[in-house]
């Protein structure tokens, strides 16, 4: 988070769109604190799966992007784990 120059309190309303956006994208009904949650941890699993790759995203809306591809995943896992 650091790295990508971006401080806690705008990392917490980044996560939190993110997290939106993957709660409206994977139709799932979640509460605000969950987004938040769910974009900044969707964020650094994102960012460490396409460290894998080569793939590095920074700034804003490189967390949003990440935050926004690893909730996507964090929806997708819970909802396996549930079935």
């Amino acid at each position: 988070m650091e790295d990508a120059g971006i401080g806690w309190i705008a990392a917490i309303i980044i996560g939190g769109i993110a997290g939106w956006l993957a709660e409206q994208f994977m139709k799932s009904n979640m509460g605000v604190l969950m987004n938040i949650l769910l974009g900044i941890v969707g964020a650094i699993v994102a960012n460490a799966i396409l460290g894998v790759f080569g793939v590095a995203l920074g700034g804003w809306i490189g967390y949003l992007i990440a935050g926004f591809i690893g909730a996507c995943i964090l929806i997708a896992i819970g909802r396996a784990i549930r079935r």
